[in-house]
């Protein structure tokens, strides 16, 4: 895994594959979908076409963006996949869920969460767990839509408080609550790093 910050070029979005029961959230996976494409940028999200991911998806299309779907091969008739082909620009199938993964991580620039249940909850934590072992220096973003992420933000504040995060200062996920706002967000923070690393190769000369 590369630690090095770089050009944000692709943004990974973890999402629920349902709807949920606030219409907010479909609504700002749209936004984010569109900002993305807006932005020059790629979506790359886990090849679902219902629910918040595949509001995402839609947004990012529907906006002229190219997208990247990466899903395991068990999910493709319960995420609508298969029954979807053609709709997305690049549908890459993996063999299980860590290759999926890893495909993922390899094809972003930096992370985002917006509402979800156990699998995005999972995908997120496992992003900022390699981000504490120092295996990377992505932005991560909370979409913390009405509030979603909010107990998930005081559970990671408590650890910290409780001494168990470590390395706090290497997982530090900004938490943005309007969808509009995370590009900009994300493009900033991958700005900030790169003038942080050239301050620290030029404090080596």
């Amino acid at each position: 895994m590369n630690k090095d910050p770089k050009p944000i070029l692709s943004v990974c979005v973890y999402c629920g594959s349902q709807p949920g029961r606030d219409p907010t959230h479909i609504q700002a996976a749209r936004i984010l979908g569109n900002s993305i494409a807006d932005h020059g940028l790629q979506l790359v999200y886990g090849g679902g076409t219902r629910g918040i991911m595949g509001a995402v998806a839609s947004g990012v299309l529907s906006g002229g963006g190219h997208v990247t779907g990466i899903i395991p091969e068990f999910l493709m008739d319960k995420e609508a996949t298969r029954h979807s082909l053609g709709q997305l620009d690049e549908l890459i199938v993996t063999a299980d869920m860590h290759e999926r993964k890893h495909k993922m991580f390899d094809r972003a620039d930096a992370f985002v969460a917006l509402p979800g249940g156990i699998g995005t909850l999972e995908e997120i934590v496992e992003i900022m767990t390699w981000a504490q072992l120092g295996r990377h220096r992505k932005p991560m973003i909370f979409g913390n839509i009405n509030g979603f992420w909010t107990p998930m933000l005081e559970l990671l504040q408590h650890m910290r408080d409780q001494g168990f995060v470590h390395t706090a200062h290497l997982v530090q996920p900004l938490v943005i609550d309007r969808a509009e706002d995370i590009v900009p967000a994300i493009l900033a923070a991958a700005a900030e790093k790169g003038r942080e690393g050239e301050a620290e190769i030029i404090s080596r000369l």
